[in-house]
């Protein structure tokens, strides 16, 4: 009879855990939008690159051409389906005018969203890191000539990232500045490479010249981001650069994990209605 108890309790908590376990699945796993997927062959970064499309609610009803928003870390398992919810969200409430979401899906993270480093804790991250430089040729070269070639697409068009890709965003931003409109970076990763981009960061924006770019940034209480992005908000500043316009988003009660969701809404909204 005993033995018998001791089965029914373990079979009791067993079938529990099992619950609570595909209850919180449940919770935190995004709905999937509708999408699209489509395989790119790349000779600039030598791979297949997996890319999901969405598009908004009105694209085939209409003959309207959209701008584009591109996004590292965009595949279905990574941010894909977040921002896309978040944006046909901004979109029904008529804060955002439509817009195509563009989710590059990652083969290696560390490698693509990293600029070269001659620090050696750097390079212990990952077995490659460094070809930032290959991976934005490819969305310059062959992605975004394949999606303006695929769908009715405006001339504007935008970034986004978190952390390494928050990085990549800013480094494309300082370095690249002409080649989207609009970048927005959540947490970047600025102690990368010594803190090289921000100590370059005034050469970089002292040589800004073009059509109005706009770049929204935030920064957690992680001490490691924080002290960096202010200091990126002093420079941007102290630059006063004419055609830019910029906008730092301090979130000390927000941690590295919790930024990217807790303020997705209000940068893209910033971004996108910053003419």
């Amino acid at each position: 009879m005993k033995t018998n108890t001791n089965s029914a309790i373990y079979l009791f908590f067993l079938v529990l855990g099992l619950f609570m376990s595909c209850t919180d699945k449940a919770i935190t796993q995004d709905p999937i939008p509708t999408h699209t997927t489509l395989n790119l062959e790349s000779k600039e970064v030598g791979e297949t690159r997996v890319i999901n499309i969405w598009t908004p609610p009105n694209y085939d009803d209409s003959k309207d051409a959209f701008p584009v928003l591109y996004m590292p870390d965009g595949g279905i398992q990574e941010d894909f389906s977040h921002i896309a919810n978040t944006i046909a969200a901004l979109i029904q409430s008529k804060k955002i005018k439509p817009i195509i979401l563009v989710g590059i899906e990652n083969t290696q993270r560390r490698r693509d969203l990293t600029g070269k480093t001659d620090v050696k804790e750097d390079k212990e991250i990952a077995p490659i890191v460094g070809g930032s430089e290959a991976f934005r040729s490819f969305i310059q070269n062959e992605l975004i000539p394949e999606i303006n070639s695929k769908y009715r697409t405006t001339k504007e068009k935008g970034i986004i990232g978190e952390s390494l890709a928050g990085l990549f965003v800013t480094e494309t931003f300082l370095l690249y500045p002409q080649m989207f409109d609009f970048y927005i970076a959540f947490d970047p990763s600025l102690w990368w490479n010594d803190k090289q981009l921000l100590k370059e960061a005034s050469k970089h924006l002292s040589a800004f010249s073009g059509d109005q770019k706009r770049y929204w940034f935030a920064g957690s209480n992680a001490e490691d981001i924080y002290v960096s992005t202010r200091l990126l908000a002093k420079v941007l500043e102290t630059a006063k650069v004419e055609n830019l316009k910029w906008q730092y988003s301090d979130e000390p009660k927000e941690e590295h994990s919790t930024i990217f969701r807790a303020t997705k809404e209000k940068a893209i909204i910033w971004a996108m209605n910053a003419q």
